[in-house]
């Protein structure tokens, strides 16, 4: 498990490649905002995460998968990740952020998730800063 990385992974890569070739520039990783967030695209205080369903719990069959060994450690580990996500949104939210999540499965049909990201683009974001 030591071998799975936190950032620039196969389903992130997946989604910058559809926002590069939407024409749209970004930023990775702003330690700056709350949670490090995947993708921030500062013109338009839009955020889209990436999350691995696994890790992050997700109801689909990958998410609901459980290790054999250690259980106990990789279910707090997994509910640590949820409630940091948690927490991380409503922080970015309460900043004047929108947020899109796009999960590892949702990468197998590149029409939709194609078609979800341009509707959260063109989304207008109703979050007003609080300053």
């Amino acid at each position: 498990m030591s071998a799975i990385r936190g950032k620039d992974t196969k389903p992130e890569l997946v989604v910058r490649k559809i926002l590069y070739a939407m024409g749209f520039r970004y930023r990775l990783h702003v330690r700056a905002l709350p949670g490090t967030p995947d993708i921030v695209l500062s013109s338009t205080r839009k955020i889209i995460n990436v999350h691995g369903c696994f890790w992050h719990l997700h109801r689909c069959r990958r998410g609901r998968s459980t290790p054999k060994t250690n259980e106990k450690f990789w279910d707090t580990k997994r509910r640590e990740n949820v409630a940091r996500d948690r927490q991380a949104r409503s922080a970015l939210r309460k900043i004047g952020w929108d947020v899109l999540e796009i999960w590892e499965c949702e990468l197998g049909d590149r029409v939709r998730l194609i078609n979800r990201i341009e509707a959260f683009l063109k989304r207008e974001n109703t979050r007003r800063r609080d300053t």
